[in-house]
């Protein structure tokens, strides 16, 4: 029998739904284990076709009084719901080292802050959403935001709490009503934030939240024809088929999927500072879309960047998650770290070369060496397929053009990475067909940006007036300057 609560390193969560402003019990459930140590943390609900009615009912019935509100009067119930999570910061952090693998330190120093802001930075954002006016010489155009509806989010299992808050904060703030569904493998900071919202005074059904499979809960969410919006991140398989699902009723889909960005090393690049950026994507176990997995390496700096990148690869402390000096923590699930190996096996076993890593670390089952593979073919599954852990290719080219066509040469376009001297390397980043690309950087974020890939890498972009653009319906309002009179020609 399922408990009322669980209690996760002394955290005390609840494994039940958050339906209208209250919790609901399910008759089904999933184990929840934690990829640290694979113990299990507890039974969670499972959402079934009731519990999925239940939240879009609810969303809809609040709808016509939370998108009534004005951007002011929503941004204070939003303060509020901010606050709230900084109140439960510690718990954020526990709850998702735990359930999740996130590092503890990533969690205190970058994500909590993040999701927060995710929330205080829409809601400030929203006041802007002013009418805005369009002057012609027959009319006035007063342009408006309006909110869409009611809005389901599905989020993945690598960054659970950052993703939440980041679709969350626009599409509450737009003045919209919201069901998540948050990822069966690593639910329980989501469930905080159902606490959040209902310390925060949110009315009830403003936020619900349904957890679940993707194959049950997720299946019966997306093809419920109330929904006006649909947000997700994940796979493009998934993807994929919620928009056939989604198509059948026209819900609007936005998708941020995979990557297989390239990281691009021009032979008159700081190669010391391009080895320590590129350890870094080994970090959260290489579980992270944006990250720059193949890496192309201009023939003359090869030898000097790999024994640089080694360097530092060599100095990552792997480890428990919950460590603070600890930089690489445990792959999600033990299906992921079988996938993983997988990927490795083949590529080895197709001729690939092995500069570091290959096989499983010894802290445990769910650890994972960071590998890099070498001497890949363009067209090879390792060049081509996200592996999603810390998993790293390594190519040479010799000329600009040939790097352009190596970068863009898979079916993804999600980020990139390219080192070199700044002129030449803001040259190359511009003919990379990407969502976008850092120059001699990486992980430089902010809200009012757009973020978003091409190909297979997403459909739509979030990110500031983006993200309103998405969750919003554009309404043109149209006001004549002078007397319109209808007028009917006859022949």
């Amino acid at each position: 029998m399922m408990n009322d609560t669980l209690n996760v390193a002394g955290i005390i969560v609840s494994p039940h739904h958050y339906i209208d402003g209250q919790r609901v019990v399910s008759d089904e459930t999933f184990d929840l284990f934690s990829p640290i140590d694979q113990r299990l943390l507890g039974q969670v609900a499972e959402g079934l076709a009731e519990h999925v009615d239940a939240a879009i009912t609810a969303a809809a019935r609040a709808y016509p009084a939370w998108s009534a509100l004005s951007a002011a009067e929503r941004k204070v119930y939003l303060d509020r719901f901010a606050d709230e999570i900084g109140k439960r910061a510690d718990a954020f952090c526990i709850l998702e080292s735990n359930d999740a693998g996130v590092l503890l330190s990533r969690m205190k120093h970058g994500v909590v802050p993040r999701a927060m802001l995710n929330i205080t930075w829409f809601a400030e954002h929203a006041l802007t959403l002013q009418d805005h006016a369009i002057d012609t010489e027959q009319a006035h155009h007063m342009v408006r935001h309006d909110p869409a509806g009611v809005v389901a989010i599905i989020t993945p299992w690598n960054s659970p709490l950052m993703l939440a808050t980041w679709k969350l904060g626009p599409a509450l703030a737009a003045g919209n009503t919201v069901v998540v569904k948050p990822p069966e493998w690593a639910p329980l900071t989501s469930s905080l934030l159902g606490d959040c919202a209902h310390a925060a005074g949110l009315p009830p059904g403003v936020l619900n939240i349904v957890q679940g499979s993707g194959t049950k809960t997720g299946a019966r969410l997306v093809s419920d024809p109330r929904l006006a919006r649909i947000s997700f991140t994940g796979s493009v398989p998934t993807a994929k088929w919620i928009a056939q699902t989604a198509g059948a009723n026209l819900i609007p889909c936005s998708f941020e999927l995979g990557g297989k960005s390239p990281f691009i090393v021009l032979a008159d690049a700081d190669i010391d500072n391009a080895a320590a950026t590129g350890a870094l994507m080994y970090r959260n176990a290489g579980q992270v879309c944006l990250a720059g997995t193949r890496f192309l390496v201009h023939a003359l700096v090869r030898d000097r960047f790999i024994a640089a990148m080694r360097n530092y690869v060599e100095k990552l402390n792997i480890g428990d998650p919950r460590d603070e000096a600890t930089e690489v923590g445990p792959i999600i699930h033990p299906r992921q770290v079988e996938r993983v190996q997988s990927f490795v096996d083949r590529a080895i076993a197709g001729g690939a070369e092995l500069l570091w890593g290959g096989a499983g670390h010894p802290f445990g089952a769910q650890y994972y060496q960071p590998t890099m593979l070498a001497n890949v073919r363009q067209d090879s599954e390792i060049v081509q397929n996200e592996v999603f852990g810390p998993v790293l290719t390594l190519q040479t080219f010799h000329s600009d053009d040939e790097v352009i066509a190596m970068a863009n040469g898979t079916d993804y376009g999600l980020g990139g990475v390219c080192y070199g001297e700044t002129e030449h390397a803001t040259h190359i980043a511009q003919q990379v067909r990407t969502g976008f690309i850092w120059v001699n950087s990486f992980g430089i974020r902010d809200l009012a940006a757009p973020f978003g890939g091409i190909k297979r890498s997403g459909v739509g972009r979030e990110g500031g007036e983006w993200s309103f653009e998405f969750f919003c319906d554009v309404k043109d309002v149209i006001v004549p300057k002078k007397p319109f009179r209808a007028s009917f020609s006859h022949r």
